[in-house]
């Protein structure tokens, strides 16, 4: 790796800890009348919410911009880990749309008079480890960690539009988009060859996104 690409991942990973994240396509909006992919019901573009609904949206939206900070730091390990230069590539194109992610629940967190995680480089570090850890274990494996963890991602986003409040329509349409691009990136991780991870591999990484997001609810 040259110096200029030490400087480019190095100037990434600061600016997802501390929130100066860049985004390539516009914040999510509802325009006109917002639909429900989950009952594809029609709402209105924005409504004010309660400060119990403000408090409850902003924690779910804490939690999202965790899970961004977390594909960061993986992304980048993984693309350190591995020699091929397809793989570096898309390891590389994935990232630059979970940056968007990362920018745009930063905005909503703004939106709604709120705060990034406090502990962010506690978990950038932890995944940089473990993307790092599952890169050192090949390719395949690196792949199949990449399409597991989208996996999991996209299920965790699905519960979210169960539990954010009903009006927030701001919020439900970025959660929303997130989900296309994570269950795309699991695709595309099992089409590039990833092998699916042993249950015990799954049931850990269950364990620990559940401890990290009941944590960064609150802190």
């Amino acid at each position: 790796m040259t110096l200029d690409e030490l400087i480019s991942e190095f100037d990434r990973g600061l600016r997802s800890m501390t929130g100066v994240s860049r985004m390539s396509r516009p914040v999510p909006e509802p325009q006109g009348a917002y639909v429900d992919a989950s009952d594809a019901t029609e709402h209105p573009a924005e409504t004010s919410l309660t400060a119990e609904e403000k408090a409850h949206s902003a924690g779910l939206m804490r939690v999202n911009h965790v899970g961004e900070v977390c594909a960061q730091a993986l992304y980048q390990a993984q693309k350190l880990a591995t020699n091929s230069a397809p793989l570096k590539r898309g390891f590389e194109e994935a990232a630059r749309e979970e940056e968007d992610h990362l920018a745009w629940t930063a905005h909503r967190l703004r939106d709604l008079d709120s705060r990034p995680s406090l502990l962010n480089p506690l978990w950038y570090t932890g995944s940089l480890a473990l993307g790092f850890l599952a890169g050192r274990f090949g390719d395949r494996v690196s792949l199949g960690f990449m399409a597991e963890t989208e996996r999991q991602v996209e299920k965790h986003l699905d519960s979210h539009m169960t539990s954010l409040p009903v009006n927030d329509y701001a919020s439900r349409a970025i959660v929303d988009q997130m989900r296309v691009d994570e269950a795309a990136h699991a695709v595309a991780a099992t089409q590039a060859g990833g092998t699916e991870l042993p249950f015990l591999v799954r049931a850990l990484m269950r364990a620990t996104s559940k401890v990290m997001t009941r944590t960064a609810y609150y802190i």
